[in-house]
């Protein structure tokens, strides 16, 4: 057989089955081309959906200073 000892793997990192498995059914994720989508209509969509969280956080963090502003004010 071998000298050599087997060493345990953490609890969820799986066996050779999972291993197989994992090359062979799901393969690693890709994602060249993921932010694109599958259509203009989507990709707009997306952009649009962006641009209003950045505008959001940008309404936030004005608020915020804003705020801390009066409060210095105050003092």
């Amino acid at each position: 057989m071998g000298d050599e000892k087997r060493t345990a793997k953490p609890p969820g990192e799986g066996g050779r089955l999972m291993a197989w498995a994992f090359r062979h059914l799901t393969g690693p994720p890709e994602v060249q081309g993921a932010v694109q989508g599958g259509s203009n209509e989507a990709r707009e969509a997306w952009k649009r959906d962006l641009e209003r969280r950045k505008q959001w956080s940008r309404e936030q963090r004005e608020r915020r200073r804003a705020e801390r502003e009066a409060r210095r004010a105050e003092r």
